[in-house]
């Protein structure tokens, strides 16, 4: 492994076993320094397990975890900031006190620690609640102080389980914000999450996995790309849709005369379209790669 590939996060061949539950069987995940990875699979796929494996809360039956080229250690794991699914926030705890409090157990000192709590507590949009018992908050703003405290060490990598998870518009605006910033700060930030329209907006590789292994590794758009499908929507003049279908495609709809149909990749799209056009007039025509949930949906299917 080169020098450039080695820095930052690779874990390969991760198999872990719970009973006779396989949590995972062989995943791969990469996150290179200073990038943004999203990591999709449906519920129960081994993203929580690998996540979780990568800060040592789960022993490995085997796999291999690495950072910057060299096998992860205590001291790299120090500088992991990790956003668990569930929430491990003390609710008697006020927001200040519960950040600088995990601000002193990785190691700041005090005063230290109370100023990075104000600054984290400013920068999530906690500043005027920074004195709240953490019961007293919405769900939403606990997420917050979660975000809190997962930075408020400064860490190189950070590990976020469904970040996304109870927040509003604004609350995942912001938050998307910051992961940015911290990437291009030079930080490795990993996510997992179920809204893949906000997925393909941020994230610059995306790793899907299903059953304990990676299907699939990859841009949004490269993913899509690599579709078997493509799709075809003619939105026809006159409000009506004639009774046609692309040769070897399927009609998948046809409402208020907009047809979408489904072709293989390897359709030449400008004699398709010229085929339409002898059909009827239409008023506007999109042939493009499916979504990423379709595409989520092929690979975790296949």
């Amino acid at each position: 492994m080169s020098t450039a590939s080695a820095q930052g996060l690779s874990a390969q061949g991760l198999k872990k076993r719970f009973g006779s539950v396989t949590a995972l069987d062989g995943l791969d995940l990469v996150v290179p320094q200073g990038s943004l990875v999203g990591f999709l699979g449906s519920n129960g796929a081994g993203k929580t397990t690998a996540m979780r494996s990568i800060l040592g809360l789960v022993s490995l039956d085997s796999g291999s975890i690495t950072w910057n080229g060299a096998a992860i250690g205590v001291q790299d794991r120090r500088q992991i900031g990790y956003m668990p699914q569930d929430r491990g926030l003390y609710p008697r705890m006020r927001v200040h006190e519960h950040i600088a409090y995990i601000g002193r157990l990785a190691g700041l000192d005090a005063a230290t620690a109370s100023s990075r709590a104000s600054h984290w507590a400013e920068r999530v949009g906690l500043d005027q609640r920074r004195d709240d018992l953490i019961q007293e908050l919405s769900t939403g703003n606990q997420q917050r102080v979660q975000l809190a405290v997962a930075l408020v060490h400064e860490p190189t990598l950070l590990v976020l389980d469904e970040p996304f998870a109870g927040l509003d518009p604004v609350a995942v605006a912001m938050l998307s914000e910051v992961m940015r910033e911290q990437v291009a700060s030079g930080v490795s930030v990993v996510f997992s999450s179920h809204q893949l329209d906000l997925v393909q907006d941020i994230a610059d590789q995306l790793t899907i996995v299903a059953d304990g292994k990676t299907r699939a590794t990859g841009s949004a758009s490269g993913l899509r790309r690599s579709s078997p499908h493509r799709f075809l929507q003619v939105e026809w003049e006159g409000g009506k849709s004639p009774e046609w279908a692309p040769p070897a495609g399927t009609l998948l709809s046809a409402e208020n005369g907009v047809s979408r149909y489904r072709v293989s990749a390897e359709t030449d799209s400008a004699a398709l379209i010229a085929l339409a056009a002898t059909v009827g007039s239409f008023a506007s025509i999109t042939y493009e790669p499916p979504g990423l949930e379709e595409v989520f949906l092929e690979i975790v299917a296949s």
